[in-house]
């Protein structure tokens, strides 16, 4: 691993060891999601998290991290991120955002989902392939000699010609040794930043989080769970995603 203007860049057998690492989590968040209907308790899937970090014995990245308390983040509606996972319920017409990340051989994997709970609206649908097809817009816009505005761009531009709105408050990140490690991936351009090349060995967790409404967002008093101003909708999905000379490779892809 070398490090070129604080970014660390992976060679082969470090992508190979975090291949595994998200394999583990997309096996995990695949579990999750088979077992999402009306009447389970959200709590129900930090024990699916802890059971799968057992069985592959590797190292829940979330739990204790800047003291949060849960191995998962679990979140519905219009939850952005952060969630914690409890006895609510989830009903038809919910949907459920996962957020998983595990440390395998000392590096991490990291990667989110959104499942509709039951039948949802079809605006809901509509939200949520959004949110998808915007992570693959951003991951398609990975190239080397590009730059990370080429992605950030691509995202946005996508969600904003559907209608819906970024969530600007999180980002993206590098992800390797450290579950967060530079640089920033935001979903949206900021005017005036200064950008970054895109270089082979860069591994990026890119994570669009789109809202319905407004992207405007506030925290709770437990200090983590975000939720949007205007309560509407939010979806999120996430991809760990190396860059090579032949273009990006998602790590967390099960069918990668």
């Amino acid at each position: 691993m070398k490090k070129v203007r604080g970014i660390y860049l992976k060679n082969d057998s470090e992508i190979q060891v975090m291949r595994e690492a998200n394999r583990i989590v997309a096996k995990t968040l695949a579990a999750m999601a088979a077992e999402v209907a009306p009447g389970v308790p959200t709590l129900h899937f930090e024990e699916i998290a802890r059971e799968f970090c057992k069985r592959f014995d590797v190292k829940p990245a979330f739990l204790g991290y800047h003291g949060f308390p849960f191995a998962l983040c679990c979140s519905v509606n219009e939850i952005v991120v952060h969630g914690f996972p409890s006895d609510r319920r989830l009903a038809s017409g919910d949907i459920v955002s996962f957020d998983m990340g595990v440390v395998y051989r000392g590096f991490y994997g990291d990667s989110a989902l959104t499942v509709p709970v039951g039948d949802v609206a079809e605006e809901t649908t509509d939200l949520l392939d959004v949110t998808r097809e915007s992570l693959w817009q951003g991951i398609g816009a990975m190239a080397v000699g590009g730059y990370l505005s080429d992605v950030s761009r691509a995202v946005q531009k996508y969600v904003e010609s559907r209608g819906y709105s970024v969530v600007k408050r999180f980002v993206g990140h590098g992800i390797g040794r450290s579950l967060h490690e530079k640089p920033e991936v935001p979903n949206f351009v900021a005017p005036g930043a200064k950008d970054t090349p895109l270089l082979p060995g860069m591994v990026l967790a890119i994570e669009p989080m789109v809202a319905a409404g407004d992207c405007d967002v506030e925290i709770l008093a437990d200090n983590w769970t975000a939720v949007t101003r205007d309560r509407s909708l939010s979806a999120h999905f996430e991809h760990s995603v190396a860059l090579t000379q032949a273009g990006p490779v998602v790590l967390s892809d099960l069918a990668g």
